[in-house]
């Protein structure tokens, strides 16, 4: 059933509501708020706005901690890139758990990388943006998670 599926998509790509329903969620979970109404009035969206998505959106990272993604990146085919990239993902306190490069053509190369994301690993997402920010990484896609 397609209710069923997910998906992973980028913050501006959302509709402002969605947004404002994660935040009034933080600020519940963060006991910042302690009724729904008052969480709903501080990020200025309705409760029925709430209900209708509370259960269908949730930041990336949350549901990721203990479990693999798997990053799929081109690459150029420079000495040290990979290094750079396993030492990023070190330092960001993930585990990394398999390693798959292609044989270079053109001077780029198909990186997989699965990587274990701890309860200490920084949010997803700012792993993310420093694998993409590394100078030879010419694209990245989170394949999957288990």
């Amino acid at each position: 059933m397609d209710d069923d599926k997910y998906y992973i998509v980028k913050k501006k790509a959302l509709p402002e509501v969605l947004l404002k329903v994660v935040e009034a969620k933080r600020l519940l979970d963060s006991e910042r708020v302690f009724t729904i109404q008052e969480a709903t009035d501080a990020v200025e969206i309705s409760r029925s706005s709430f209900y209708k998505y509370k259960d269908d959106i949730f930041p990336f990272h949350e549901n990721n901690r203990g479990r693999t993604i798997n990053l799929m990146m081109q690459v150029d085919d420079v000495p040290g890139l990979l290094s750079n990239l396993l030492n990023k993902i070190a330092q960001a306190d993930a585990n990394i758990l398999t390693i798959h490069q292609s044989i270079p053509i053109g001077g780029i190369a198909s990186l997989t990388i699965g990587v274990e994301i701890l309860p200490q690993t920084v949010e997803v997402a700012k792993l993310i943006e420093l694998v993409e920010a590394t100078q030879g990484v010419h694209y990245l896609k989170i394949l999957g998670r288990e």
